[in-house]
C-alpha cells in the first residue's frame, strides 16, 4: 500500500507526487495517456517541436514557473502577444477592408481598446454575478459614444478574447471571468518544447502510463482507486485530471463528492480552445511582426495568425479556433480546416499564399481525456468556484489542477501552484518550490 496515489501526470499531479515524494512518500502516479504532460504536448514527429497544448508562460515577473524553469536550464524566447492584447509588440493590423493600418491608426486602435477597457473594468465591477461578459461589453461599447466602426473593432476584440482566454463565447462567460486575469513582465515561448518540463519533474517517480481511472472511492481507512483492470489501495489520493473529465462524469466517486465540490464543477464552464499551425514553402508575410490580425467582422471566422517561425527554424503561423468554432471545427476534416484559413489569409496577402507543406490541427473538445482546453468562470459561477473545488474531502480525497486555482485558472503556472498546494495540505508543511527541482535533470 503506497501513502498516496495521484490520478493525472499533468503538471500539478507531477508538481504534488514530486514533492510528496521528495519528503519520504511512497508515491504511484496513475496516467490514462502513454506520455507525461498531460494538456503539455510537445510533437516531435517534424523533427522540431509543436506544442500543441501550452505553449506559453504568460508574465514572467514574480510567475513560480520561470524559477522551476530557470533551475531547469530551459530556453525560453520572448514572445508577449501570447495572450490576446490590443499591442505589445509589433503586430500587422487589417482594417475591414483587409487593408494595413497605419501607424497612426494603429496608435488609435490601442487606444481605445485601453479606453474601452477602462470604462469595462467599472462596468464588470457592478456586475452581478449572473450577468455575461457580453451583456457588460456592451453596455461599456454603448458608454463610448463611438461610431459603429469603432464599437465593432473592439466588440470583436472583446469577443475574440474570452474565445481566447477562455474557449468559450462572451455570451457563456461570467462578466467577472477575466477579473484575475492580469500579467506582469513579458511572455515567453519554449524553442525546445514545453514538455521538457514535465518529462524532467517525472524523472525517479512510480508512473504508469495506460492507466485510465474509473473510480474513487473513499472510507475512514482510506481510499481505493480502480482502473479498467487494476485497483490499487492507499492513505488518500490526489485528483488532477482536466475539469471536463469530472463534469462528463468519467470517474465514479464513492460516496458522491459533497455539494461544496460537486457544485464548482457543474457551475464552472470547460473552454475549447484549438491550434491550427501551418508551416509553409516560404514566406509571404512581413519580416519582424509577431502577429497578424484581421479587425471588424472581416475576421470571423479567423481573426490572428501568430508568427512561430523562430520555434521551429520554418516558415510557420499559429492561428487559433476557440469556443463554437473550436468546437465546430473539430468535425470538419484537416483539408477542409486547413483550406479555410489559407483563404482567410488570400484574402489578405492575395496569391503570394503557397499552399502549406504541413499542418497540425488539435481537436481537445473530442479528446476524451481532456474533453475542453481549460476551464473557465461560467456565467452562475465566480472564482471562488475554483478554490471551492481544492477543499479535502474526508481528509483523503484533494483535487488539484488549473481548474482549482482561483488566482491563475487556464495556466500552466496555476496548474504548478495547485500541486504545490496540495502536497503542503498533506504534508502540514510549508514547502519550499526550490525542492522540486532537486536532483532533476532537464530531459531534451
Amino acid at each position: 500500500m503506497v501513502d498516496t496515489i495521484v490520478v493525472g501526470a499533468g503538471i500539478a499531479g507531477i508538481t504534488a507526487a514530486r514533492l510528496l515524494h521528495t519528503a519520504g512518500q511512497r508515491v504511484l502516479v496513475l496516467e490514462a495517456r502513454d506520455r507525461v504532460g498531460g494538456r503539455i504536448w510537445t510533437d516531435r514527429t517534424a523533427g522540431f517541436p509543436v506544442d500543441r497544448g501550452a505553449s506559453w508562460i504568460h508574465g514572467v515577473t514574480g510567475n513560480p514557473l520561470m524559477g522551476v524553469v530557470t533551475a531547469l536550464g530551459m530556453e525560453t524566447r520572448e514572445f508577449t502577444v501570447g495572450s490576446f492584447q490590443a499591442g505589445g509588440r509589433p503586430i500587422a493590423d487589417y482594417d475591414e477592408s483587409r487593408r494595413l493600418l497605419d501607424d497612426d491608426a494603429t496608435r488609435q486602435w490601442a487606444t481605445d481598446v485601453d479606453t474601452a477597457d477602462g470604462l469595462f473594468q467599472r462596468t464588470v465591477a457592478a456586475s452581478g454575478p449572473d450577468e455575461s461578459y457580453a451583456t457588460a461589453a456592451e453596455r461599456t461599447l454603448a458608454a463610448t459614444g463611438w461610431d459603429a466602426e469603432r464599437v465593432e473593432r473592439v466588440r470583436a476584440f472583446y469577443r475574440h478574447r474570452t474565445e481566447e482566454q477562455c474557449g468559450a463565447e462572451a455570451d457563456r462567460v461570467a462578466a467577472h471571468a477575466l477579473d484575475e486575469d492580469t500579467i506582469e513582465g513579458e511572455e515567453v515561448i519554449f524553442p525546445g518544447g514545453y514538455d521538457v518540463l514535465p518529462r524532467a519533474l517525472a524523472q525517479g517517480l512510480d508512473v504508469r502510463l495506460g492507466r485510465t481511472v474509473t473510480a474513487v472511492g473513499r472510507s475512514a481507512r482510506g481510499v481505493r482507486v480502480d482502473t479498467e483492470d487494476e485497483s490499487f489501495e492507499a492513505a488518500r489520493a490526489i485528483v488532477t485530471v482536466p475539469l471536463g473529465v469530472l463534469k462528463a462524469g468519467a470517474i465514479t466517486f464513492t460516496p458522491a463528492l459533497p455539494d461544496a465540490v460537486a457544485g464548482p464543477i457543474a457551475r464552472l464552464g470547460m473552454g475549447v480552445f484549438n491550434k491550427v499551425f501551418l508551416q509553409f514553402p516560404e514566406r509571404f508575410w512581413q519580416d519582424d511582426v509577431y502577429a497578424i490580425r484581421q479587425h471588424g467582422r472581416a475576421g470571423v471566422p479567423w481573426h490572428s495568425w501568430y508568427d512561430v517561425s523562430a520555434v521551429s527554424g520554418k516558415p510557420m503561423l499559429l492561428t487559433f479556433a476557440g469556443g463554437a468554432w473550436g468546437q465546430e471545427i473539430e468535425q470538419k476534416t484537416d483539408e477542409e480546416v486547413v483550406s479555410s484559413v489559407v483563404g482567410a489569409l488570400r484574402k489578405i496577402y492575395g496569391n503570394s499564399v503557397p499552399e502549406p507543406v504541413a499542418h497540425w490541427i488539435t481537436r481537445w473538445g473530442s479528446d476524451p481525456l481532456a474533453r475542453g482546453s481549460y476551464s473557465y468562470v461560467a456565467v452562475g459561477s465566480s472564482h471562488d468556484d475554483h478554490d471551492a473545488m481544492a477543499e479535502p474531502v474526508d481528509g483523503v480525497l484533494h483535487f488539484a489542477g488549473e481548474a482549482t486555482c482561483g488566482r491563475e485558472p487556464a495556466t500552466v503556472h496555476g496548474a504548478l501552484q495547485s500541486g504545490h498546494r496540495v502536497a503542503e495540505q498533506i504534508l502540514g508543511s510549508r514547502i519550499s518550490l526550490a525542492e522540486l527541482t532537486q536532483g532533476v535533470t532537464p530531459s531534451r
